[in-house]
């Protein structure tokens, strides 16, 4: 295994060297954050845009993992993109012992993502005792709409004192 990661960081592409660099970067990230492999390979993180922090963003450089064949952005990373923007928002503003998951997502899809980063925004709409709907939107860095989504989180777990 060494000897190949050896080879393609030597004789590989750009790109290949890319991909193997983000996989260095997840690993490191799940060692110091604990968060998702995934989150590593995107690059999140993430900042409140207002000081009552109900609006959070994750700006994120687009690179040779998230494109599909076509040369941009695969629809399932942007979805995830803003799947993790709302999720990130709704566990941020939740008590110790509390955490969020996903039960819905819907998203439309408006252009490609192109450029050379994207931006993520979500909003909670509602916050109820064991749901909280979220909406959120995507822009490339032209700030031009890439994709609008809502998406439903349920309330798990109990409040620790």
């Amino acid at each position: 295994m060494l000897e190949e990661i050896k080879e393609i960081w030597e004789k590989g592409t750009e790109e290949e060297r890319e991909v193997l660099a983000l996989a260095v970067q997840a690993i490191r990230r799940k060692r110091e954050r604990n968060s998702a492999y995934l989150s590593g390979f995107l690059g999140l993180a993430g900042e409140y845009l207002d000081e009552e922090k109900r609006s959070y963003q994750f700006i994120v450089p687009i690179t040779s993992f998230m494109n599909n064949s076509l040369g941009v952005v695969h629809g399932g990373i942007t979805a995830t993109l803003m799947d993790s923007t709302m999720g990130s928002l709704v566990n941020r503003s939740l008590p110790k012992g509390r955490y969020a998951v996903t039960t819905e997502l819907k998203i439309n899809y408006l252009r490609p993502g192109t450029g050379r980063h994207l931006r993520s925004v979500a909003t909670i709409l509602h916050r109820g005792k064991h749901l909280v709907v979220c909406e959120g939107s995507v822009y490339d860095d032209a700030e031009r709409l890439v994709a609008h989504a809502t998406g439903s989180f349920m309330l798990l777990g109990k409040e620790q004192a």
